[in-house]
């Protein structure tokens, strides 16, 4: 029985011929990932001990939860992992003038890339799945044994095989596409499987829909997602990318859990209620909201911004609604400058905020009150996720969070936009 795409990823890092699901293999890694949250327990653990860093040029340390620092114990937080990189000779240390939502900065800065073998001390490394490489989360002390030695541990995933075919309608992108698929299967329904994507319609979709999707894999429990390495996502990693490419493909008969098919012409705009990323919807009554948010690691890069200029150009945001536009890194930040769309974004009401994950955890930048209602392109709407145990998240796209934004209720940019 042949292998899928992860398993031959997996099976290639661990030295191996082959794979199968269930299997406990030790793997080389690529790279290894942290923020401002997470590193602090991971030297903690190291110190313990007494280990240091075995690769830090395969080490990335990013400062975006609470970055700059919203108070003494975040800044802590980040003095202690910033002391750590000097002393262990860290070079990819992202701090303020340089950091970014690290799950888009990475690719960006050509940290990551097809043939990967990735793990992150944060639930979205999963992201990294978008250009073909094999990235998962896992904990703080997981990761303070991969600094030391270079490896880690993994179960070897089964896998879901979703089948895209046509193209998406017009106000319809990869986020829609993802709640579409978490609505249907649940949060649990590829519970540590890898989501791999493949098909016609695959070649329909750019990298920044690539890299939602395979960000809110782990919303459905997964272990990963994972697109194919095609001429879309080399032309993406071209002159980026700082090591050479290495490109997998699932054998013919790959052995998978189910096939599932989605014809992407026949999705709507879908919106997740709260409080689970499952609760999709297409239709709904009247909902007036508070704020709205645009941006994270999941909606925060350039073509998210240009479809939300696209909606907010020449229209105002509701009265009685704030809405927060954060672009992901500074160099998106810099291009939605050159192309006028931090301009159409003040113009239209709107505020617009140094890259950071701030809202999306609770944790700055947009915290909600009591009872408050936010439309969202972040990927969690738990309870209390974005502040007060009352409030509630709505997910969207782009689209729907800023046609939001102008009618001050939830609706898709159908109703606005002409």
């Amino acid at each position: 029985m042949g292998m899928t795409l992860t398993q031959k990823i997996l099976a290639a890092h661990a030295g191996l011929k082959t794979v199968q699901a269930g299997q406990l293999i030790e793997a080389e890694l690529d790279l290894a990932l942290a923020n401002d949250i997470t590193a602090p327990v991971s030297i903690a653990e190291l110190e313990k001990i007494g280990g240091h860093v075995k690769y830090p040029e395969k080490i990335a340390l990013v400062m975006d939860h609470f970055a700059p620092n919203k108070d003494i114990a975040s800044a802590c937080q980040v003095k202690c992992t910033r002391d750590f990189a000097a002393r262990e000779k860290i070079k990819s240390f992202f701090d303020v003038g340089r950091m970014g939502i690290e799950h888009a900065l990475l690719p960006e800065q050509g940290l990551v890339g097809a043939g990967d073998c990735i793990i992150g001390a944060d639930s979205h490394t999963c992201t990294y799945g978008a250009l073909g490489a094999f990235s998962t989360g896992v904990g703080s002390t997981d990761l303070a044994a991969a600094m030391m030695t270079g490896k880690c541990w993994f179960k070897v995933p089964a896998a879901i095989n979703f089948v895209l075919k046509g193209t998406l309608p017009p106000f319809v992108t990869g986020k829609d596409l993802i709640l579409h698929i978490i609505g249907m299967i649940g949060v649990d329904g590829a519970l540590y499987r890898s989501m791999e994507f493949s098909g016609e319609g695959v070649a329909a979709l750019g990298m920044d829909d690539r890299f939602t999707i395979c960000n809110m894999a782990i919303e459905a429990g997964a272990k990963n997602g994972i697109f194919p390495a095609d001429e879309t996502a080399l032309a993406y990693m071209k002159d980026r990318f700082r090591r050479p490419v290495k490109i997998y493909e699932a054998d013919k008969d790959a052995s998978y859990e189910k096939t599932i098919e989605i014809d992407l012409s026949a999705l709507q705009p879908t919106v997740a209620f709260p409080h689970l990323p499952e609760n999709a919807k297409t239709e709904w009554e009247e909902i007036a909201i508070d704020q709205v948010v645009i941006g994270s690691c999941t909606n925060g890069r350039i073509s998210d911004l240009r479809q939300a200029a696209e909606v907010l150009g020449g229209r105002h945001v509701a009265d009685g609604v704030r809405c927060i536009v954060i672009p992901a890194t500074q160099e998106i930040y810099l291009q939605a400058l050159r192309e006028g769309l931090i301009e159409t974004f003040i113009k239209a009401g709107a505020i617009v905020s140094t890259p950071t994950c701030g809202p999306c955890l609770g944790g700055h930048m947009g915290i909600l009150a009591d009872g408050e209602k936010c439309v969202s392109t972040t990927n969690r709407n738990f309870v209390g996720r974005m502040g007060h145990v009352s409030s509630k998240i709505y997910l969207a796209s782009p689209y729907t969070a800023a046609a939001s934004a102008v009618a001050g209720k939830l609706v898709t940019a159908r109703g606005i936009v002409s």
